[in-house]
């Protein structure tokens, strides 16, 4: 019998997932599962999956975990969040409820203007901090990897340090942090009279100190009706393209202003959001191979009078993605099983359609699918233990926190305490 580190057995469900690409279409509604499954792990990666039965008969963990009457996964994968910030703002969801526009409250000086003047004016180590804390919340929920986004610095420092930060707790964190340059998520107010400079400056000197440092692996902007048009943003995203960054998009959010057909134009890895997607960005992004990361937390929060159209994204054969659209203003969520829940009551995905997306294609969608978001042999051991018998709970109950234990690298990183109420 060999001995390992870790081997979690008798799982009522053990959701393998496995891969070899994104899935699409009718693809999306499978899981692979094995009813009282087992997954054995050692120095970090999982050697073996199967019944328990088999794996108890060849393995001996140095730490064993009974999860009789529970749901076993891959770690949750949040491609869009933007956890690097000072204050929160609270106060603007209750302007929204008032009935102002997210564009009335960006022309008042709210919106990411209000996390620009934050950021700028937080020490270096309150971010750091603030962050940490919500590391820890990720993991918490169940979520193993996030890309991590910048853009709320909007100037040479204050993007440099964002990125830092991401890239300092990226080395002393669990959580993995796939970094994101969002110079362009919204023309700086000192250069709203004075556009074509800060595109310059963006483009001649901010992207390439940034990739000098290598710190960042993509690029993104919020291409949208009054923010970066789609000239500009086809100016922005073919000079970061240059310079070696992949690329991301905010697209379509509030408009249909052609930024899922650009973002497939310059072969971008993903296009966000897609509420006011048009027909064509849909044929585009089928076409070039785009990941749609749908985000129906914000929805949700924003109170969107349309929805994205998920359904025919997934018949058109895209390998749609969720994510949690984390921030202080749009979408102050965190928890990828309150998205799946969402997107399956009010985007009418399935539970399997949902958990996929949440793990399997939000992998692929950050370049990592052949190393995360699934359970096989040779993939990193993150691996989340829930608290319910089928994975049909992630969709059916809502508003709870089902984890119950997570392995990061091999490593139990979560507990929940026995006291805690799921």
């Amino acid at each position: 019998m060999e001995t390992i580190d870790l081997l979690i057995s008798n799982a009522s469900e053990l959701l393998t997932l496995e891969n070899t690409a994104p899935k699409k279409g009718a693809e999306l509604d499978r899981l692979e599962k094995i009813v009282a499954g087992a997954v054995a792990v050692d120095e970090g990666r999982i050697v073996e999956v199967g019944p328990s039965d088999r794996l108890e008969s060849r393995y001996r963990g140095r730490e064993s975990i009974d999860a009789a009457g529970q749901v076993v996964l891959p770690g949750f994968v949040d491609p869009h969040t933007h956890p690097v910030f000072g204050a929160t703002r609270e106060r603007e969801f209750d302007m929204r409820l008032r009935g102002k526009s997210y564009i009335e409250i960006t022309a008042a000086g709210g919106g990411i203007f209000s996390s620009v003047r934050s950021l700028r004016e937080t020490a270096t180590s309150d971010l750091k901090a603030l962050l940490r804390q919500r590391l820890d919340r990720f993991i918490a929920l169940g979520t193993t990897t996030i890309e991590a986004k910048s853009g709320y610095g909007l100037n040479l420092d204050d993007e440099l340090r964002s990125l830092e930060i991401i890239a300092a707790m990226n080395a002393e964190h669990r959580l993995d942090l796939v970094p994101t340059f969002l110079g362009a998520h919204q023309m700086p107010e000192e250069y709203e009279a004075r556009r074509e400079e800060y595109i310059r400056k963006l483009t001649e000197e901010i992207m390439p100190a940034i990739r000098e440092r290598n710190l960042a692996e993509y690029c993104d902007i919020f291409c949208e009706e009054g923010v970066y048009e789609i000239e500009e943003s086809r100016r922005v995203m073919s000079a970061a393209k240059a310079l070696g960054f992949g690329l991301r998009f905010h697209a379509d959010e509030l408009a249909p202003i052609g930024g899922a057909e650009l973002a497939a134009e310059l072969g971008a890895a993903s296009a966000d959001h897609l509420v006011m997607v048009s027909d064509a960005g849909i044929e585009a992004m089928a076409r070039e191979g785009v990941a749609p990361v749908i985000l129906p937390g914000t929805v949700f929060s924003l109170n969107l009078p349309q929805k994205p159209r998920v359904r025919e994204m997934i018949e058109k054969g895209l390998p749609v993605a969720l994510a949690t659209d984390f921030n202080p203003g749009t979408s102050f969520v965190q928890s990828m099983p309150a998205v799946i829940s969402i997107a399956c009551c009010s985007l009418r995905m399935t539970v399997a359609e949902a958990i996929n997306a949440a793990t399997v294609n939000a992998a692929w969608s950050l370049g990592r699918g052949r190393q995360i978001g699934s359970l096989q042999p040779g993939y990193q051991a993150d691996i989340v233990v829930l608290d319910c018998p089928s994975h049909l709970f992630l969709g059916y109950r809502v508003g709870w926190n089902p984890v119950k234990l997570v392995v990061k690298n091999g490593c139990v990183v979560y507990r929940r305490p026995e006291t805690a109420i799921g």
